[in-house]
């Protein structure tokens, strides 16, 4: 009885012990608005509040080092706080020429030489892991939880594996409905009733594994990372230079270094749907630019040719991969301003970028470019630009290439995540912009290197050629989603639109889903300061209309209004570029009746040029009226949208 007694007595006391040693920090959000605590006990969790209710449960942070497990047992020696109020100028303005940074921090530093970093927003909180140690480390694990309070339903781009272009359907559904079996690639959005928005994704991915989310049943979700890789090869079938096959992964996720600072974990917050459209979040979180020049960096629209398979016509010459079809391309494009076009696969012998296919006459185009003043962008695999980076990279730039097109990854394993950035660096030393196929979604390497200039991982308007995937309901809830983490190349502008009864895939005449305005309002509510005109510059010159829209409309903006937006149903967004306003609106195969207050317009009368749904695009999609009226700030427009339809407007200050 005595020794059970003095077995209690102990139990008590080290329990007591352990309570005196677990700490819980706390820290706001410069309006107060958002909270988070970090409880430091025998692990470490952390919590976070939006307006008093709780957003994430307390949820566990660990990274498992060959060099220590940061997180268990962690030993708290200081800590930190400081406020961050300031102006930041981005290279290339994908929402606005002035982004506002204001955070509150709090650094926890360690016993063996690592630490925490919370930055929190007004919009939401994330987290940093930083080591400081010597030499090198072997990442084993990441634990990164996600514990929700209650079972909110949530748009998930399911995955099958990690091996994927991240071009994904985001399926509408419950957390409980998501076991241990699966799992998506990120952003993931989790879409409470009655409580605020919020939206899981990750900044500064450098050096490290990108990361997935994975159910357990219940109501939490957790980051899981593709291994690190040990053997690789390029699948043999089909073209057998493009598709990556993994043989080998080892059972640990990096090899990096041991004094570094690790990606953001990032826990983004919206009280109203319209602020997920509206965050800069992710690129803030993001490294510095890297370039001392970006004045050479040049956004702009691009004219490809893949989606309309060079289909021309009206000509005396056979349209195709040939110098003739791509001299036609440059005569569109600099008649209408349209800065760029793109060479797409076909231009050069597969397996070997030093060899220009038989119809090719490379330097006579790029001549004739050049008189044009119209820029070439190239595109490629990046299995063959890996294979013969060190010999064409200096060959692009002699010819006077404007960008790449690099295609195919479908990894973020962390050697491929270095291969990202290492196409980053070097085409920034010669002047290239960037466009990324195939990929993974943006993580902050574009405000690092701000020549990688948009990027694919989004299922986008090429999907019609071969599927219904790029419908209406899909396109809206892009803004809300993989638009979160960074621009997305969707590829605008088909000429060739129907509605769902009328809908027919076909691979080299492909059509949108939606009516014709739908894929104008595309260029002011999804964010690319590198757009394509995905259609033929035949059809382009047979709807002069429309091409006083997509020759005028900017790519990058100096002010971002977002009016009104409900996830996956509508959008509203106005933008600003000089002293001129663009208005887009979108919506699913609802019809709508919108009202837009036109209060974002400066003092003064303005000529709206206004492209709308005609009075039968809900039967015939390409239906549209184009119209001109004067307006003030003090106006409201009405806009009607036909099902699966858009609106666009341009406002001219008289």
């Amino acid at each position: 009885m005595r020794f059970s007694r003095f077995m209690l007595f102990v139990t008590i006391l080290l329990f007591a012990v352990h309570s005196l040693n677990a700490q819980t920090l706390k820290v706001k959000s410069p309006d107060e608005s958002v909270a988070v605590s970090v409880n430091v006990g025998k692990e470490i969790h952390w919590s976070v509040s939006k307006s008093g209710k709780k957003v994430l449960s307390p949820s566990k942070i660990m990274l498992n080092s060959s060099r220590g497990a940061f997180g268990s047992k962690p030993d708290l020696v200081s800590q930190n706080k400081r406020t961050v109020s300031r102006i930041l100028k981005p290279a290339v303005a994908e929402k606005r020429s002035e982004v506002k940074d204001n955070f509150q921090e709090l650094v926890l530093n360690f016993k063996g030489q690592w630490s925490l970093e919370f930055r929190i927003y007004n919009d939401g909180a994330a987290y940093r892991f930083k080591t400081d140690l010597p030499g090198e480390q072997i990442i084993k694990s990441e634990t990164a939880q996600f514990n929700f309070p209650e079972d909110h339903k949530l748009y998930f781009p399911e995955e099958n594996s990690m091996i994927t272009h991240q071009e994904r359907e985001y399926l509408h559904t419950s957390l409980s409905k998501i076991d241990s079996m699966r799992f998506c690639s990120i952003p993931a959005l989790i879409a409470p009733t009655n409580a605020p928005k919020v939206i899981l994704t990750e900044s500064d991915l450098r050096d490290y594994p990108g990361f997935y989310l994975q159910g357990n049943g219940a109501t939490s979700l957790e980051a899981v990372f593709p291994n690190y890789v040990l053997e690789s090869h390029i699948r043999a079938a089909g073209k057998g230079d493009r598709v990556p096959v993994v043989d080998k992964r080892a059972d640990y996720i990096a090899e990096t270094k041991g004094s570094r600072a690790f990606p953001w974990r990032v826990v983004g917050i919206a009280q109203a749907d319209e602020d997920l459209i509206d965050s800069q979040l992710v690129w803030k979180l993001a490294s510095p630019c890297e370039l001392e020049d970006t004045s050479w960096i040049k956004p702009g629209k691009v004219a490809w040719d893949w989606y309309n398979a060079n289909n021309i016509f009206g000509v005396d010459f056979k349209a195709g991969v040939n110098t003739k079809t791509y001299k036609y391309f440059i005569d569109f494009a600099s008649e209408y301003g349209i800065d760029y076009i793109i060479l797409d696969e076909g231009w050069y012998v597969l397996k070997d970028l030093t060899a220009p296919a038989e119809d090719m006459n490379l330097p006579e185009l790029f001549s004739y470019a050049e008189k044009k003043d119209v820029g070439i962008i190239l595109w490629m695999t990046w299995h063959t630009l890996n294979e013969q980076f060190e010999q064409v990279m200096p060959m692009f730039e002699k010819w006077g290439a404007e960008g790449l097109k690099v295609d195919f990854m479908q990894r973020d394993d962390q050697w491929m995540v270095n291969f990202y950035e290492k196409v980053a660096k070097e085409a920034a030393k010669r002047h290239l912009l960037v466009d990324f196929h195939g990929s993974y979604k943006p993580s902050g390497l574009r405000r690092a290197y701000p020549n990688v200039i948009t990027r694919e991982g989004v299922r986008g308007g090429e999907q019609n050629k071969w599927s219904e995937y790029a419908n209406p309901e899909h396109n809206i809830t892009l803004p809300f989603t993989r638009m979160y983490a960074g621009p997305l190349d969707y590829t605008p502008g088909a000429m060739v639109n129907a509605q769902k009864d009328n809908f027919a895939e076909r691979f080299e005449r492909p059509m949108s889903l939606g009516t014709r305005c739908h894929q104008l309002a595309m260029y002011v509510i999804f964010e690319s300061p590198l757009q394509m005109l995905c259609d033929s510059p035949s059809l382009y010159y047979q709807e002069p209309e429309c091409m006083k829209f997509l020759s005028a409309v900017p790519t990058v903006w100096d002010e971002t209004d977002v009016l009104d937006a409900e996830i996956a149903e509508y959008a509203v967004v106005a933008r600003k570029s000089g002293e001129e306003w663009y208005l887009g609106a979108m919506t699913d195969w609802s019809k709508r009746e919108l009202q837009a207050d036109l209060s974002f317009l400066n003092e003064g009368s303005y000529t709206a040029h206004i492209w709308k749904d005609g009075a039968n695009a809900d039967r015939y999609a390409s239906d549209y009226a184009y119209i001109k009226k004067k307006v003030t700030s003090s106006d409201n427009l009405k806009i009607d949208l036909a099902s699966g339809g858009g609106f666009a407007a341009r406002f001219i200050p008289e």
